[in-house]
């Protein structure tokens, strides 16, 4: 379900929101920086792919989101992860690179599709347009979706505004799921 989501909305394909979701799944979204804007909520598949695939894909092109850890037997029902994405607004516009939090409720059948996502920005720079072959580049490499703290940090570009990422980066530890 989580690959399935990377690739729905990185990739801009909404309908596959539908192989990673319940219809009557819950999103949570908590901003912690004025670089980008989310509603705070929304309920429903449909709401979901409107928010995380469509609207979100009118605006940014180049997404690439990174899951920080890997889930494991103990993840079944709740997978907390940090995460990164960087991104570009479309019609060459500045970029965007930012970390945070996902909390992943499943359902406990065979499926384990996602009941409720809980999505908490920390930290997000914006970058100039210039800097997008650096970013990119930087993005690309990195093994996709799962990709550790570590292998990011590595190759980051050594561009003003990388610093919060890299503190961010350095930081992030796997996190235990609610019991």
């Amino acid at each position: 379900a989580v690959s399935t989501y990377f690739f729905a909305k990185d990739g801009n394909r909404p309908f596959l929101m539908r192989r990673a979701f319940t219809a009557g799944a819950e999103l949570e979204m908590a901003v912690k920086t004025d670089a980008i804007s989310f509603p705070g909520s929304a309920s429903g598949l449909p709401a979901i792919e409107d928010i995380l695939g469509r609207r979100f894909a009118n605006d940014m092109e180049n997404v690439h989101t990174f899951c920080l850890s890997r889930p494991t037997a103990a993840n079944r029902r709740h997978f907390p992860c940090h995460w990164l994405v960087g991104m570009s607004a479309k019609n060459n516009g500045p970029i965007r690179v930012g970390c945070g939090r996902y909390d992943w409720y499943f359902t406990a059948d065979e499926r384990c599709l996602v009941e409720r996502l809980i999505i908490t920005i920390d930290v997000m720079h914006i970058f100039q347009e210039t800097e997008i072959d650096a970013i990119m580049g930087w993005l690309s490499g990195l093994p996709y979706p799962w990709c550790t703290p570590k292998e990011a940090i590595e190759g980051m570009p050594g561009l003003e505004g990388f610093e919060a990422i890299e503190a961010y980066l350095g930081q992030v530890q796997p996190i235990s799921p609610d019991r």
